[in-house]
């Protein structure tokens, strides 16, 4: 596969919430960094991966991937794309992304993706917030200096 098929793979198993699926995807060390966030709330390793992706992913309705435009360059690949995230309450948030992708291997070694937090939170229901601030965050990675 090429650092290209892997990215679209990842994604297609993503958009499904096939976590099974995603796992093969990640590198043992990969480190996924969600940027809104910082570093210090990264992720590393796929069974943490997984769970982190869980944490905003899993109490969807729905989750689609939509394609946009895919650029590599070697092992690092730039997936312009959007999300649509729909709440069980009816909610829905239409998410640009900028995700960036190193690949080694057929697997990818690091994962940053670059979104406007403001249009999710706007789009959220009331609670989200809230949610997020319960969840588990056992799998949280400080990453700084290494992203």
């Amino acid at each position: 596969m090429t650092p290209t098929d892997t990215v679209l793979g990842l994604w297609r198993a993503l958009s499904d919430r096939d976590w099974d699926a995603v796992v093969p995807f990640l590198a043992d060390d990969c480190i996924y960094l969600d940027v809104p966030f910082g570093p210090t709330m990264a992720a590393r390793g796929p069974a943490d991966i997984v769970a982190r992706l869980k944490v905003g992913l899993e109490p969807l309705s729905a989750c689609h991937n939509h394609d946009g435009l895919i650029v590599a360059d070697g092992d690092d690949v730039t997936y312009e794309h959007s999300e649509t995230w729909t709440w069980p309450t009816g909610e829905v948030a239409d998410l640009p992304f900028v995700t960036m992708h190193r690949v080694r291997n057929g697997q990818i070694t690091l994962w940053k993706d670059y979104w406007d937090s403001a249009t999710l939170l706007n789009s959220a229901p009331p609670t989200w917030m809230d949610d997020l601030m319960t969840a588990d965050t056992s799998w949280v990675y400080d990453a700084t200096g290494q992203v």
